[in-house]
């Protein structure tokens, strides 16, 4: 009879941890590095900051799979995972023995669909650093008390409403000029680029916002562009840039004074 503990297979069964440690050699041979396209469910962060969660298909299957990331793969990303976002995983396929779960130990993680266009952003992003655009002791401080603040964005877009609300319930006092630009799409950058150098021309306002609401790394692009950044740069008075949510970051943010993780969040960040 079998104790559970080691059963050899010759007997006619398998012991438990056995039977889960084969399967997690054979699984661990068989599928030492694979990549696997999904969407996030459950996602949590533990103290430790290893992070959890499930990836299951996005057209809808019961699929499950269990997945893992440990604290140095997890302090590697570049945005914040969220459920429901559609991601690729790159990791090791193996078996959690205490449960006999079949679980990713997560090693790199980017969104689904922006593969090449996310390495074009690292690309770029690494070309700009080294020319110290985005270096921390070139970035201006904010007037305290600004008289005029411009905002760069679409005429048509939510954010705008969004920042004039916010200016006038926080700061009434302050003229508002709107310097209209494109904000998505093949001209934005040039669009962007003339909006800023058209503030910093008139030299009418103290301070420039540039803003627009979220969107996936395509509908951002136009933020990652060399000729915005070089427009932010080369500003005659500190820039603002809250583009997206909290979790998008653009180089745009990077270039710019202070970036908001919002359009109209309280608290900005060098």
């Amino acid at each position: 009879m079998a104790d559970g503990h080691g059963a050899s297979p010759s007997c006619g069964a398998w012991g438990v941890a056995a039977l889960v440690r084969e399967v997690g050699d054979l699984l661990a041979g068989r599928f030492s590095v694979c990549t696997v396209r999904g969407e996030i469910s459950g996602f949590s962060r533990a103290a430790s900051g290893h992070c959890y969660f499930n990836l299951k298909d996005a057209d809808g299957g019961s699929a499950l799979l269990r997945c893992a990331m440990f604290r140095r793969a997890a302090s590697l990303l570049a945005f914040t995972p969220q459920d429901g976002q559609l991601v690729e995983i790159r990791g090791r396929l193996g078996v959690y023995e205490p449960r006999g779960e079949l679980q990713v130990i997560v090693e790199a993680m980017q969104g689904a669909g922006a593969g090449a266009l996310y390495e074009q952003f690292l690309r770029i992003r690494a070309r700009l650093e080294a020319l110290g655009l985005f270096d921390a002791a070139r970035k201006r401080a904010l007037p305290a008390y600004p008289r005029a603040v411009g905002v760069v964005t679409s005429l048509g877009a939510a954010a705008l409403q969004d920042v004039l609300t916010a200016l006038a319930r926080r700061a009434p006092q302050v003229r508002i000029v709107v310097y209209p630009s494109l904000v998505q799409g093949a001209a934005a950058p040039a669009a962007l680029a003339e909006a800023i150098g058209l503030a910093s021309r008139r030299a009418e306002v103290d301070a420039l916002i540039v803003c627009r609401g979220g969107g996936s790394l395509e509908d951002l692009w136009a933020f990652n562009d060399e000729l915005v950044v070089r427009a932010i740069v080369a500003a005659g008075v500190p820039v603002v840039c809250g583009v997206g949510h909290e979790t998008d970051i653009t180089l745009a943010d990077l270039a710019a004074d202070l970036r908001a993780p919002t359009p109209t969040a309280p608290r900005a960040r060098r």
